[in-house]
């Protein structure tokens, strides 16, 4: 997927893939931030010196579960009336506790009677 880039002054920029990430590890110009998610920052770049894209967070709700989706729009140049392209940049998955505390609540009432 893709990983998350900070700029010199702790900025978010735009995310790159993973081979890019491993490349500016390897030269030094970039340093491990976070793992979990995978976080860089880099280490001769700011905000200003840096083009930045549209991008677009999609969300699909569920009862159990949501759905995160952080994706890049690309205009379309030939055709003005054809919506933008989107990228999909990560993906993520939001589970929802609210099962587990039901469950939990009943096992411990259970455990009363």
């Amino acid at each position: 997927m893709a990983v998350f880039v900070l700029g010199k002054n702790k900025q978010p920029l735009m995310p790159c893939s993973e081979k890019r990430a491993r490349l500016l590890l390897e030269r030094g110009r970039a340093a491990v931030v976070n793992l979990t998610p995978f976080v860089i920052r880099l280490r001769d770049r700011c905000l200003s010196d840096c083009a930045l894209q549209p991008t677009l967070l999609g969300i699909d709700p569920g009862s159990k579960e949501t759905g995160l989706a952080l994706m890049r729009l690309e205009e379309n140049a030939t055709d003005e009336q054809a919506p933008a392209t989107r990228h999909v940049l990560c993906l993520f998955q939001l589970v929802h506790r609210g099962f587990q505390i039901r469950q939990a609540l009943e096992q411990r009432a259970v455990g009363r009677r």
